[in-house]
């Protein structure tokens, strides 16, 4: 596989994560393994982890094999879907932990329409307390309802 196939398989691979974080959210997340993101969406968490954060763990283990089995016994197109994944996880944490969450103080001042929308539709989602009723259990996708007051 050329270069760019191999930056292509990463892209599309990227893109699917959103589909995949979706289904997981809200039928993992929301749904059998309730139990670990209950925390998440009390109004004050308490201390510096939340049950919650097992699932970045469990998100790394598909990237870290990807990467194992993508390199051993040759490099081959498994580490570029590893990549894919990893990418997606990264971006991740900084738009959900760091922009929207505001974990860390790195992007305070967001002028962004995009990350506004991003922001306003996640606070839609963490208006439910419980696990039923939610809306919005994608990261990257914002319904086009929310940007209409950022534009």
């Amino acid at each position: 596989m050329m270069v760019f196939g191999y930056i292509s398989l990463t892209l599309v691979v990227f893109l699917f994560m959103e589909i995949v974080t979706w289904c997981t959210h809200k039928y993992v997340m929301h749904g059998f393994l309730w139990v670990l993101h209950e925390d998440h969406h009390q109004p004050k968490y308490q201390g510096v982890f939340e049950k919650n954060d097992a699932f970045f763990v469990i998100g790394a283990i598909p990237s870290i094999l990807l990467f194992y089995f993508g390199t051993f016994p040759t490099f081959n197109y498994l580490f570029f879907i590893g990549l894919g994944v990893f990418l997606y996880g990264l971006c991740y944490f900084l738009v959900h932990d760091v922009v929207i969450h505001r974990r860390f103080n790195w992007f305070d001042n967001v002028k962004s329409p995009y990350l506004k929308a991003l922001r306003k539709a996640h606070k839609v989602h963490h208006k439910q307390l419980g696990k039923e009723h939610g809306e919005c259990f994608g990261m990257l996708y914002v319904p086009l309802k929310y940007f209409k007051q950022f534009l």
